[in-house]
């Protein structure tokens, strides 16, 4: 198939239509008028990003700061690690979903892509906050380069580098599409065994600034997967050329080595961990591979792992499939502001 190139989206073109006729590749406005867009559930799904609203410093933390010393070495370790882990994966999806939302032709997705973007950055300042709040500044550093010096993390990373590079350098459909697959990864798998580490610690009452951070991380995440699934869907719909045998199996593929090396990410780093079953911690990994699957509306490829074998992680995150908990409660119940006791305006 030949490569087709996409331009950038003009920002206003009057002569088009304000609902779009495409998602890539189409002709639009600019214009956005919510009752009138191609998806009109997706307007339903941006209330729901923005619902999502919090700030790193109003969770408190001087709990977290009194209790990091008393961890094991092997969680201190693995807690500095998995910070390191979850911002080199957060940093470039605020640039991703920006790229994206320059080449849709719908301005509800860009408007979409834009909240997600804000909280992609949201994210990766709570990082910054929370080791700001517990460790060193040279800690701090030592941690955030470990995206570009761990070797088991670079290995872990390097398919998602080499994608979305590709995209910035080739943006073409099928590298549209191909992001997409690596942000839905991302969103929906890549993260859930750092998730799991601050979860157990929070079982076991400890770090739970942390944890109750990371909750608010993990909901947002599963929106953002749950809607870029909705648009991969949309799109190959919208262009059933690349809907075929190869393409397809590429993704699986893509699943399938992401799961091995998030299964070799997770013995590495949680090894020595108490209360964290690896084994059961595999079935998590490929539970959560079938789940973004089936949002795709592909099938599943781990069928031992169909059903959830951490059942206890629905205690601390907002899950699809459950009863959503009310923010508003869950906030007033838990945070109080912070920004001026733990110096983290002072950086």
């Amino acid at each position: 198939m030949q490569t087709r190139l996409l331009e950038r989206a003009k920002t206003l073109e009057p002569k088009h239509p304000n609902k779009s006729t495409r998602l890539f590749g189409g002709k639009s406005s600019g214009i956005l008028n919510w009752n009138n867009i191609a998806y009109p559930h997706w307007y339903k799904m941006y209330k729901r990003l923005l619902g999502n609203y919090w700030q790193a410093d109003e969770i408190n933390m001087s709990s977290d700061a009194k209790q990091f010393s008393s961890l094991s070495q092997a969680e201190q370790d693995a807690y500095l690690k998995i910070i390191g882990l979850l911002s080199t994966l957060d940093a470039p999806q605020t640039r991703i979903a920006l790229l994206l939302s320059l080449y849709t032709t719908d301005s509800s997705v860009q408007s979409i892509l834009a909240v997600i973007a804000q909280q992609e950055a949201v994210h990766n300042e709570s990082y910054s906050y929370v080791l700001s709040s517990i460790v060193s500044l040279d800690e701090q550093n030592e941690a955030f380069e470990l995206g570009r010096k761990d070797q088991v993390l670079l290995k872990r990373n390097e398919k998602i580098i080499e994608q979305y590079n590709v995209f910035v350098e080739e943006p073409s459909l099928e590298n549209v599409l191909k992001t997409m697959v690596y942000t839905i990864l991302l969103e929906g798998m890549f993260f859930y065994s750092g998730f799991a580490f601050f979860y157990n610690l929070a079982r076991q009452n400890k770090m739970v600034g942390t944890s109750t951070m990371v909750s608010y991380i993990n909901r947002d995440e599963l929106e953002h997967g749950r809607f870029i699934s909705e648009l991969f869907r949309a799109t190959l719909a919208e262009n059933p050329d690349y809907n075929h045998p190869a393409f397809i199996q590429w993704v699986y593929d893509q699943f399938n080595e992401s799961v091995e090396l998030e299964i070799e990410w997770s013995k590495y780093v949680l090894a020595e961990v108490e209360g964290i079953d690896l084994q059961e911690m595999t079935g998590y990994i490929q539970y959560r591979a079938n789940k973004m699957l089936r949002m795709m509306g592909l099938h599943e490829i781990y069928p031992e792992h169909v059903d959830n074998p951490m059942r206890w992680i629905r205690a601390y995150v907002d899950n699809f499939d459950g009863t959503k908990t009310d923010f508003f409660e869950q906030k007033a119940r838990n945070y109080t502001k912070t920004s001026d006791l733990n110096g983290f305006d002072d950086l």
